[in-house]
């Protein structure tokens, strides 16, 4: 999901992928201001960008209105699109090289073929939506994509160190790399605290699901993608629910195991799982979701994981609807922009240091830390809506909710790391988001009992602090 982006012509989807050949490193340069972050792990002189990735026109955040018969049947059609372009990159990172000196390749071979399969797709998907409801316009205009250089989208890495687009580090040759990462101890304080109003809901209740000691993963998303396997792309670590994979049905969440310590609790937590980049290999390293899709690499069981519900600074909060869906954080971040980009990245010891596109590097002691803070106002009527974001929001700076939305419990969840000091790690994600971080993202769905949950709902409004 992300925000809309003017598209460009099929003309100038062929000037930017021969402006490979002629960009400038100078202004590059002069933006790195994280350059030396990684100096030592991948650090080549400064040169030419060339491209790096595929950057597709997000369908799914366009589709606002799709009825509610036909969701399950246009997700998956979404899900096919992504499969496109997974195919489509690893086509294009197989033929960098004669791309960079034939421009005109990409266009003919990767881009335009891309464009014919994402029509047929397009077609199919204003096809369904007609069956019950008003077809979206001018979908077809989604189509086309581009060629996108590391440096091009504010939600990516302010420049790249070598010339090679991005494509030498990482253990997938495919990120991240040096300039993907900061040092923490550079890094100004920038965590602000809302002003708690009269009438705030100030209490808090912590729910303990452990880390994923047993080692659920899988790369589907029943959220956006059900009943497809491997819609991920990306392996996710699970915690709660033990029944969460693309085909669980609401009523097989709610027969579920769980491995929260309250058995009331049978909320499913998902989120991409952090490897290590040091050479070793997961039993996924020939599977979808791992080596298929170019995650490699170590996985880490978080060293801690805290799951905690917050407040309201302004009003009390009302009770979440059961299997509530809620997605934070993009993970097209990279080629979408940080228009929906949520996750924070920090180290133990500095969390008044937020990151939101750069992974940290932290000092001697201090481990990785990964926070989601989830949207905390319902529109008081749906569990999900068509692109999984707009029955949910975030709060005003000032707290409030807007449009008539309700204040609800605020997940906040804070995943710690403790992996080798230096710029080693990345998270999985979808091959052509490079592994940045910004690509982070959260999923939710409420499982919580009616007794639970209103027991949740008087901690908060109550003000004490439950467990």
């Amino acid at each position: 999901m992300g925000r809309t982006r003017k598209r460009s012509t099929l003309a100038r989807r062929a000037i930017a992928a021969s402006a490979a050949l002629v960009l400038g490193g100078g202004g590059l340069v002069a933006l790195n201001a994280y350059a030396s972050a990684g100096q030592g792990w991948n650090s080549k002189p400064p040169s030419a960008p060339t491209m790096s990735t595929i950057d597709c026109p997000d369908v799914g955040a366009e589709l606002t209105e799709v009825p509610e018969g036909v969701r399950g049947d246009v997700d998956r059609e979404l899900a096919t699109l992504d499969g496109q372009i997974t195919v489509a990159y690893q086509r294009f990172a197989e033929n960098r090289e004669r791309i960079a000196e034939d421009p005109q390749f990409a266009e003919q071979q990767i881009l335009k073929p891309l464009e014919n399969e994402r029509l047929v797709i397009l077609q199919r998907i204003v096809a369904l939506i007609d069956r019950e409801g008003e077809p979206p316009k001018q979908l077809e205009r989604l189509a086309p994509c581009t060629l996108q250089a590391d440096d091009e989208k504010g939600g990516g890495n302010e420049g790249g160190d070598g010339d090679d687009g991005g494509q030498g580090a990482g253990q997938a040759g495919n990120g991240p790399e040096a300039s993907d990462f900061v040092d923490i101890t550079t890094v100004q304080p920038n965590v602000q605290k809302p002003r708690v109003r009269s009438g705030a809901s100030r209490g808090s209740f912590t729910t303990d699901c452990g880390r994923n000691q047993n080692g659920k993963f899988n790369p589907d998303n029943v959220i956006v993608a059900p009943g497809v396997s491997n819609g991920a792309h990306h392996m996710h670590d699970y915690v709660g629910n033990q029944a969460n994979d693309a085909f669980a049905s609401d009523d097989d969440l709610a027969r579920g195991a769980t491995t929260c310590r309250n058995q009331g609790d049978r909320s499913t937590y998902y989120w991409p799982v952090l490897r290590l980049q040091n050479g070793q290999n997961e039993a996924d390293a020939q599977a979808d979701g791992g080596g298929k899709d170019q995650n490699v690499g170590e996985i880490q069981t978080p060293a801690q994981v805290t799951l905690k519900f917050v407040g309201s600074p302004v009003s009390r909060v009302t009770a979440m609807p059961r299997f509530l869906r809620i997605i934070t954080g993009d993970a097209k971040a990279f080629t979408n922009g940080d228009a929906n980009a949520n996750a924070s990245w920090s180290c133990t010891g500095f969390e008044d240091r937020q990151l939101k596109d750069k992974y940290p590097i932290c000092p001697e002691g201090s481990k990785v830390v990964r926070t989601f803070k989830f949207q905390s106002c319902w529109d008081g009527r749906n569990t999900d809506s068509a692109n999984h974001r707009t029955h949910v929001a975030f709060a005003d700076r000032n707290g409030r909710c807007q449009n008539g939305f309700r204040a609800i419990p605020q997940l906040v969840q804070r995943i710690v790391y403790d992996v080798p000091p230096g710029p080693g790690f990345a998270v999985d994600s979808f091959p052509e988001q490079l592994h940045k971080p910004i690509t982070d993202h959260g999923d939710f769905i409420n499982v919580f009992d009616q007794r639970l949950m209103r027991r949740l709902v008087d901690c908060l409004n109550q003000g004490r602090r439950c467990t």
